[in-house]
């Protein structure tokens, strides 16, 4: 099972998150500085580099979904 991808295309690099869509609740917990860069249910997309906030908010939402993991033993 997938925890995360990143995915360097030619116009934008992409982080996927796979646990957005295996626990719901996680959804709730994105960030407004990273909704405008979410592709489908998983995915960020970003055409140039991350700016601070989104990049701190990325590793917030990454540790959040990690946690929810652990708490199923799927780590």
């Amino acid at each position: 099972m997938d925890f995360g991808s990143v995915r360097i295309g030619k116009a934008y690099v992409s982080f996927h998150l796979m646990p957005l869509y295996m626990c719901e609740p996680l959804i709730a917990k994105i960030p407004e500085a990273l909704t405008k860069r979410m592709q489908g249910k998983t995915c960020f997309n970003f055409k140039e580099v991350p700016d601070p906030v989104q990049l701190r908010e990325l590793k917030i939402l990454t540790e959040e979904c990690r946690k929810a993991w652990q708490e199923r033993n799927w780590l």
